[in-house]
């Protein structure tokens, strides 16, 4: 059973922009902190950007400034807005709902080209 439903990933150019989307129950979203993480080949999935119901947002260093989470309460959906990409941006993105249970979406490929 699919908890998490992501979308919104794909093939962009260095500066190009991409929105990531995960939709979910509204028992799951209003209950849980959100995140979006990311796993490069042959390295460890890290959280990329995390929002938490009251709202404070937590940024990893490498994407500060250019990527932006938000949550949209009515549609309980996340979104991961990517301005700015670069070649190293590349890897597959996971949507991630945290309470007293882990989802974790499908995953989504995002490849930035040089």
């Amino acid at each position: 059973q699919v908890q998490l439903v992501e979308s919104g990933g794909g093939l962009v150019q260095t500066g190009g922009s991409l929105r990531l989307s995960c939709a979910t129950s509204r028992s799951i979203f209003s209950t849980s902190t959100m995140g979006w993480y990311r796993q490069a080949p042959g390295k460890q999935r890290y959280l990329v950007a995390r929002i938490f119901s009251a709202g404070s947002i937590y940024y990893a260093d490498s994407v500060k400034g250019r990527f932006t989470i938000s949550r949209d309460n009515a549609k309980n959906t996340v979104y991961l807005q990517m301005n700015s990409l670069k070649p190293e941006d590349t890897a597959v993105y996971y949507c991630n709902a945290a309470s007293s249970w882990n989802y974790w979406g499908q995953g989504t490929q995002v490849t930035v080209s040089p």
